[in-house]
């Protein structure tokens, strides 16, 4: 549910973004967000092995 909440919004600002002109703004809040992602996912995953290791 959460992942289409995500989309929703991303498609809505899309939206607006086209209509506004913003084009290569929306496309770089992509990427940054898609970065910010990743360092989530691999801070969990360092999370996960630290918690391992202190059993």
């Amino acid at each position: 549910m959460q992942y289409f909440l995500y989309s929703l919004y991303a498609v809505l600002l899309g939206i607006l973004s086209f209509i506004t002109g913003e084009i290569v703004t929306f496309i770089m809040l992509g990427f940054i967000l898609i970065a910010l992602q990743n360092i989530l996912h691999t801070l969990k995953e360092l999370l996960e092995v630290h918690k391992q290791k202190q059993e």
